[in-house]
């Protein structure tokens, strides 16, 4: 009917049959009442509160207009920005998120995000624990998959990271310029691409006069405090924690011992949450932009859910921030420590 409509815009001298005519005025007139029918719909809908229904629309489109996040732990603060950057930019594009943990349980990562991949448009991973070969084979066939805190060792899926190697250094550059050569590093998860990053660091610092051991731990408050008495064995002067929160659980013990910070003992962190700057004394440690990185993560999946190819994004910097947990060695303080 679009020629006939057409040609009833044409001006009267034009030549048009009688019923030509005839016919572009009804459709002329068919298309206003449906144009004022769907506006009356759209009135309608938005006095009732009316949200299109997601799933239903996903049965048509083959979209959800979700995106999946996997992460270790829940009660990590450092996921805690990041997630949230990621909910805003879905939020501002419509999408919601599905967040699920693994509850460190390196072995059901690939299965949860599997099975978290079947569900949404897209899924991301905040630093995964699986095996390389493990992450690499989740990937086959699926393009819309991101990794976010962890590089892996081939070309796909797609990642973005902090600088985490870089800014450890930084952490060794810093208790080494104020003397101290003996330190303690509190490890994080041992299957961890970020804690390998840091003890890479650690251990790399050695070639400028560092003599470093490492220390089990983890990222909690309660995994530093447990691990400062093994640390103490070592009669280091500064304690190179994993996360902010180890150090602050470290803190925690060594004023049970009767041991300051820092002068009998320097103490830093990573990652600069909220609570490090309240600390007492305040927390030296390194800021990394964990809503900046859930920005950039959310920016990245959704050019995959159009199905662009990713491309290499460059690691994000730290930044030294240096407070009252670090400071010289004093005469005198490795032997108190080591008591």
């Amino acid at each position: 009917m679009s020629p006939v409509a057409v040609s009833a815009r044409e001006p009267a001298s034009s030549a048009v049959s009688p019923a030509g005519a005839g016919a572009g005025r009804t459709a002329g007139f068919f298309l206003v009442v449906l144009a004022a029918a769907a506006l009356a719909t759209l009135v309608v809908a938005e006095r009732l509160g009316y949200r299109p229904n997601l799933m239903a629309r996903g049965l048509a489109t083959g979209e959800t207009g979700m995106v999946g996040v996997l992460v270790p732990q829940l009660r990590s603060a450092y996921f805690h920005e990041v997630i949230k950057a990621i909910g805003v930019g879905a939020g501002q594009e419509g999408y919601r998120m599905l967040v699920l943990e693994s509850d460190d349980r390196a072995g059901a990562e690939a299965e949860l995000a599997a099975s978290l991949y079947a569900h949404v448009d897209g899924v991301v991973l905040c630093s995964p624990r699986m095996r390389e070969d493990d992450l690499a084979l989740l990937a086959v066939g699926r393009p819309r998959l991101l990794c976010v805190n962890r590089r892996p060792a081939g070309p796909s899926p797609a990642a973005l990271a902090h600088d985490i190697h870089g800014s450890m250094v930084q952490i060794c550059r810093l208790v080494h310029g104020l003397g101290h050569r003996r330190v303690a590093f509190l490890a994080g998860d041992p299957q961890s691409w970020a804690t390998g990053q840091r003890w890479r660091a650690v251990q790399e610092a050695a070639a400028f006069g560092l003599d470093p051991v490492r220390v089990a731990a983890g990222t909690a408050l309660h995994d530093g405090y447990a691990a400062v008495d093994t640390a103490l064995a070592y009669e280091p002067t500064a304690l190179l924690a994993t996360s902010d929160p180890t150090a602050l659980g470290a803190m925690a013990r060594l004023r049970e011992l009767d041991l300051r910070v820092p002068e009998d003992i320097s103490v830093t962190g990573f990652g600069d949450i909220p609570y490090a700057r309240y600390a007492n004394p305040p927390l030296t440690t390194v800021r990394v932009q964990r809503f900046d990185l859930g920005a950039r993560a959310w920016a990245m999946m959704r050019s995959l859910m159009a199905g662009e190819p990713a491309m290499a994004a460059p690691l994000l910097p730290g930044e030294l921030v240096v407070r009252a947990t670090s400071g010289p060695p004093r005469e005198g303080a490795l032997g108190r420590a080591a008591r």
